[in-house]
């Protein structure tokens, strides 16, 4: 563990105020979950994420939508990429996404150019593909994206009614 050298004061509530320059550091926004961690005499702070629980899940989805599809696609949470498959995923696993990709997910937007494009997927890194994304949504809020795109090839409305299945699947499992 890596000390910042910031101390606080615990309120009469038991609450304490994480400085903004750690906030701004792992991209915590205000109204985002964090889980609480203890070891010892040690609290660990974590970015919560709910489509990270599912990881292995997520992995295996991607890895058997690849073998199918052939196209890079991976399943992200709010701010990273959680499970990657296709001739990028050693690039973008477990990376930060682009800020670009961050509103996208904050606006649940869907997304979908036929047509080879720019597109910055995660921070300072820019693919000319074609590409499309679906939005997990759990409980009325968006948790994550799908995105599928290919470098060579324009994709179809096929690839999205897939990754629309996909991200369907997701949502109810994570309801049980």
């Amino acid at each position: 563990m890596k000390s910042t050298g910031i101390v606080r004061r615990i309120d009469e509530l038991g609450r304490i105020v994480i400085p903004k320059e750690i906030r701004n550091n792992l991209r915590l926004r205000s109204g985002e979950n964090i889980e609480i961690y203890t070891d010892n005499d040690t609290i660990i702070l974590k970015k919560f994420s709910m489509v990270n629980k599912i990881s292995d899940l997520a992995q295996e989805l991607t890895d058997a939508i690849h073998t199918f599809l052939k196209y890079n696609i991976f399943i992200t949470d709010m701010h990273t990429i959680i499970s990657a498959s296709g001739n990028k995923k050693k690039e973008l696993l477990n990376k930060n996404l682009s800020e670009f990709m961050i509103e996208k997910i904050e606006k649940r937007e869907k997304m979908f150019e036929s047509h080879i494009k720019d597109i910055e997927i995660i921070e300072e890194k820019t693919y000319t593909c074609s590409y499309m994304t679906n939005p997990i949504i759990k409980d009325g809020e968006c948790i994550g994206l799908i995105v599928i795109f290919s470098e060579e090839d324009k994709l179809t409305l096929d690839e999205l009614h897939i990754i629309e299945i996909v991200s369907s699947f997701i949502s109810k499992y994570l309801e049980e």
